[in-house]
């Protein structure tokens, strides 16, 4: 809604309208004591990132969802505060996509 990939992801008004949100299901969420709207942190191997939670029934059990395009904005130890999936993905295309897999990255999350 607010962006094509990365494009106009520095828009203010827009990041207003239509903030990053990492969508959480409600099942999952709770196991973590996590509610709507708290920051969260997503990390794997890779990196790490922290956005506010979008709990909702409309992803399924043990799926998070991370909207791409996001711009990266690390803090002094490296953990992302723009919501950037791109550190939790690996730097090497996959065979099908010829890009990065950030449709399958295995990851954990936790309230921050």
């Amino acid at each position: 809604k607010a962006r094509t990939h990365s494009s106009y992801g520095n828009v203010e008004w827009l990041k207003e309208a239509h903030p990053q949100h990492i969508w959480v299901n409600a099942m999952d969420a709770a196991k973590r004591g996590i509610e709507h709207g708290e920051q969260m942190e997503v990390w794997n191997d890779r990196g790490s990132l922290t956005s506010p939670a979008y709990v909702t029934q409309r992803i399924a059990p043990g799926v998070i969802s991370v909207p791409q395009g996001a711009w990266y904005k690390p803090d002094d130890k490296g953990v992302d505060r723009g919501g950037s999936v791109n550190v939790l993905t690996s730097h090497f295309p996959t065979p099908y996509s010829k890009a990065n897999g950030q449709h399958s990255a295995l990851v954990d999350i936790k309230k921050v």
